[in-house]
């Protein structure tokens, strides 16, 4: 009961910083834009504090040595909401890819076109929001800006996977770049439909360079994912336990 009152206390603050963070990146919508991603990241940063101070959910990065010197795809796996803000501080600057309806919310959707500058889709349309992915996303990298993909597309229960969509696979291989796959176990600790958040470390894994131009988008999907479901049996133990009961 407390570890969820706590929880609880930290999705309200999470939301409380987060309108107030918004606000101010609105007003300060004629800044420089490395002024205003230091809003970002400054937010990110603060939510994980929030995270382990409120939750006992402590964040680290491992394999920060692989990251290439040039801008690249991230792949991420896709479990919670964590994930979404928590790489942001490992990562050089990044742009999401994510559903429209997003920008959508006031002031917060409002503040992340302004700032964060996402490739946002409408992934009813399917091919077309492939293509999308791909002029977008090649613009984003060749100003220098990373571009992050949660390939599996929605949150997926802790221990389950499913198809890896093609927009990441396909947008490196046409801006020429490397796929770094990135694997973690918060699902262990923030399952979905929960309330209460379970006190532990948390690991970003980041696994080794991809290079996409030597098979197609679809076969580049199972490398990435075979690391990435490899690893989080290795580091997740709601993906060794399902594989226990398999």
């Amino acid at each position: 009961m407390f570890r969820a009152l706590k929880s609880l206390v930290f999705f309200v603050f999470a939301y409380a910083s987060g309108m107030l963070f918004a606000a101010f990146a609105l007003l300060f919508f004629w800044a420089p834009h490395d002024f205003l991603w230091s809003v970002v990241t400054t937010y990110c940063r603060l939510l994980l504090w929030a995270g382990e101070f409120f939750c006992g959910l402590r964040v680290i990065a491992e394999g920060q040595e692989h990251l290439p010197d040039t801008a690249s795809v991230i792949m991420i796996k896709h479990s919670t909401a964590l994930e979404t803000y928590g790489h942001v501080p490992f990562f050089p600057k990044t742009a999401w890819v994510i559903k429209r309806e997003i920008l959508w919310i006031p002031i917060f959707g409002w503040a992340l076109k302004l700032v964060f500058r996402p490739i946002a889709i409408d992934r009813r349309v399917g091919r077309r929001a492939v293509k999308q992915v791909i002029q977008q996303g090649m613009e984003k990298l060749a100003a220098g800006t990373w571009v992050s993909v949660f390939p599996e597309g929605t949150r997926m229960a802790a221990g389950k996977t499913q198809t890896y969509g093609v927009s990441g696979a396909a947008l490196a291989r046409e801006a020429g770049v490397l796929i770094v796959p990135v694997a973690h176990n918060a699902g262990d600790l923030w399952q979905r439909r929960e309330l209460s958040k379970r006190p532990g470390t948390i690991r970003f894994c980041i696994g080794p360079p991809i290079d996409p131009s030597t098979q197609s988008p679809k076969e580049t999907n199972l490398l990435v994912q075979g690391w990435i479901e490899n690893k989080m049996l290795e580091i997740s133990t709601e993906y060794q336990q399902t594989e226990g009961k398999e």
